[in-house]
């Protein structure tokens, strides 16, 4: 289908990444007022003409989660009350994740409630990246574009000695994801073993695999209060592993989450812009922005073209 054109609408969850894709594809942000009544309720109004147009609402809902999720929605009922073309909410963090099954009796399905909510407000398809999940895709009625990072992490990763290096997931739900890194990379593998203990507490018992001499990356989608990834630096240094470099795509950095990394085992830690950047982050912390990415998939999402050609190597 052709559309009016093509209009790229930002929420505040990530400015900087918004104009940072609007420059990757020499457009414009479409003018619009996003703000907050006296009572704190979200106020929205686009100030340009934008009916017919295929728009791409920027906006990740990361914290705070219930706001951007509440402006995400505003926005798309905007659109669509404005009849545009296509309404595509751009989302290279997806918030309410964790919870894409019931794994326990009387808890909900927080990913298919706000698959819901997405697709009952309006939208007609969704681009996101590193779900925790994969499966959450099939939780929408409309096409969901699921980017990875692996491009981007590759670059930085590229000079390491593919010798001497090893990819290690930190627990066992990120097996599939540290096993097509160490693919991409031809680098070894190995698994931690981890025990959850509750909400923020876990407990790494086992390794899998041989770290032994060997510099070791580990890779997660979201580092949240680092309380996985740091145990899992820890065990491996004490498996006499030499230097360790965590990668993560999402950098939350909740709570105390900083505090932990810093006094880790970790040389350096390694997270996109997927969501908005705290103040001031350590030396030792290293972020990579994923605006080039996403600006390329929005383009082929535009003109119809492949969009899963981008990770074909």
């Amino acid at each position: 289908m052709n559309y009016n054109g093509i209009r790229l609408l930002a929420g505040t969850a990530n400015p900087t990444l918004a104009k940072s894709i609007a420059e990757y594809l020499d457009k414009p942000l479409c003018q619009a007022h996003v703000d907050r009544f006296p009572d704190g309720e979200i106020d929205v109004k686009i100030q340009e003409d934008i009916r017919g147009k295929d728009v791409f609402i920027l906006q990740p809902t990361c914290p705070p989660v219930n706001e951007s999720l509440m402006e995400l929605l505003v926005l798309i009922d905007c659109c669509k009350r404005s009849s545009v073309g296509r309404i595509t909410p751009v989302m290279p963090y997806f918030g309410y994740a964790r919870k894409d099954r019931k794994d326990e009796g009387r808890v909900p399905i927080t990913a298919k409630l706000v698959a819901d909510m997405l697709t009952v407000a309006g939208v007609d398809r969704v681009l996101t990246m590193d779900l925790h999940a994969p499966q959450i895709q099939g939780f929408f009625d409309v096409p969901v574009d699921h980017l990875y990072a692996k491009p981007i992490f590759k670059e930085y990763f590229a000079s390491f000695d593919s010798d001497t290096t090893v990819v290690v997931a930190p627990d066992a739900g990120g097996i599939k994801m540290a096993r097509a890194y160490a693919s991409m990379l031809h680098m070894h593998f190995a698994i931690v073993d981890k025990r959850r203990m509750g909400p923020e507490q876990t407990v790494s018992e086992h390794l899998i695999g041989d770290v032994e001499g060997m510099d070791v990356i580990l890779v997660d989608d979201m580092i949240s209060t680092a309380g996985t990834i740091t145990d899992a630096a820890r065990m491996v240094k004490t498996r006499g592993a030499q230097k360790v470099y965590i990668c993560a795509t999402h950098g939350l950095f909740c709570g105390s989450a900083l505090e932990r990394i810093q006094n880790s085992a970790a040389e350096k830690v390694v997270v996109t812009d997927s969501v908005k950047p705290l103040a001031d982050y350590p030396d030792m912390i290293d972020t990579l922005s994923v605006a080039p990415l996403l600006a390329d998939a929005i383009q082929r999402i535009h003109i119809s073209e492949s969009v899963s050609s981008l990770f074909i190597e």
